[in-house]
């Protein structure tokens, strides 16, 4: 399955600062982060053996953290195993983004 090569994640600092806004969603992000960093993905399929609540949206793939109360949006970019960050948002936020 893999090519050896992790992904790296674009933007965790960022990533980290706007689930701050959400006291209860640290630990979750942590895990997730964790997992992306350990991971080799290389389609959506692969990501939804770990994350099967994980979708594509329009170019972008939508996470749900801490159940379903928010949504991480990143982009990614398979060939270079590079995950960029994009959106830390709640349910509510979410169904107003425009993607």
């Amino acid at each position: 399955m893999g090519n050896g090569i992790q992904m790296d994640l674009v933007g965790k600092p960022q990533l980290r600062k706007d689930a701050r806004k959400h006291g209860d969603a640290k630990r979750s992000v942590e895990a997730w982060i964790s997992v992306v960093e350990e991971a080799e993905w290389n389609n959506i399929t692969e990501i939804k053996r770990t994350y099967s609540s994980a979708d594509y949206v329009k170019g972008k793939t939508v996470f749900n953290i801490k159940g379903k109360s928010y949504r991480l949006i990143v982009l990614i970019d398979y060939s270079l195993q590079l995950v960029t960050y994009k959106a830390f948002l709640t349910h509510a936020e979410y169904d107003q983004y425009k993607f």
